[in-house]
C-alpha cells in the first residue's frame, strides 16, 4: 500500500476535477464501490445502485463538483458535492474496491472540501451521510474532523448516520494514516 504525501493523495494516486468524458468510468467505479453496501443491507436498491448514467450526468451540469483518483491511468475512486448559499453536501465519496484503506478517500475528501469551501458565497458547514452498517465511513469521517449529528431511520435494514463539519474546521482537515477507512459514502439527494 502507498503511503499518503504529505498534505495529498497516496503516492501514485491523482484527485483531480472529473471531466465530461469520465463520467462512464466514474459511474462504474461508483457502482462497484456501492456493492457491497448494498450486501451489507441486503437492499440491492441503495440509490448510488440505482442512480443512472444520465443522472450523474445531470448533477454536474447542475453545478455539482465531481472529482476523480487517478492512479495508473485508471479511475480508483470519486466523490461529488455542492455548494448551495450557506450549505454544501457531499453526496457521494467512494473508492474502487481493490484500491480501499490506502487513504484515497481522505484525499478526495480533503480535495472536495477545498473545493466547497471555495464557492461564493462560502458555506457555514458540510454535511454528509452514510449508512450504519459499516465502520469504515464513519471512522473516515470522524478522523476528519466531522461530527455526528444524529440518526436517521429510512427502513427497518437502513439507518443513516449523519455528519457535520464547521467551515472552519473544514479548512485544517486531519488526514487519517495510511491504511485508514474508504468505504462509501452516501448522502440521499432528491
Amino acid at each position: 500500500m502507498a503511503a499518503p504525501e504529505r498534505g495529498g493523495a497516496p503516492s501514485g494516486v491523482a484527485v483531480t476535477e472529473a471531466e465530461r468524458d469520465d463520467i462512464g468510468e466514474l459511474w462504474a467505479v461508483q457502482r462497484a464501490a456501492y456493492v457491497d453496501e448494498a450486501q451489507i443491507y441486503g437492499d440491492p436498491f441503495v440509490l448510488p445502485l440505482t442512480e443512472s448514467r444520465g443522472q450523474l450526468l445531470r448533477a454536474v451540469d447542475g453545478g455539482a463538483v465531481l472529482l476523480k483518483a487517478v492512479a495508473g491511468g485508471r479511475i480508483v475512486g470519486g466523490a461529488r458535492g455542492k455548494a448551495v448559499g450557506s450549505a454544501a453536501t457531499v453526496a457521494r465519496l467512494f473508492v474502487a474496491p481493490d484500491r480501499r484503506r490506502e487513504g484515497i478517500g481522505a484525499a478526495l475528501l480533503a480535495e472536495m472540501e477545498r473545493r466547497l469551501l471555495a464557492a461564493d458565497p462560502p458555506p457555514a458547514a458540510i454535511t454528509l451521510s452514510t449508512g450504519h452498517g459499516g465502520r469504515a465511513a464513519p471512522e473516515l469521517l470522524l478522523a476528519a474532523g466531522y461530527r455526528q449529528t444524529h440518526r436517521e431511520a429510512l427502513h427497518d435494514h437502513l439507518t443513516l448516520l449523519h455528519f457535520r463539519k464547521e467551515a472552519g474546521e473544514a479548512a485544517e482537515v486531519r488526514r487519517p494514516r495510511a491504511g485508514g477507512p474508504g468505504e462509501p459514502v452516501q448522502e440521499r439527494v432528491p
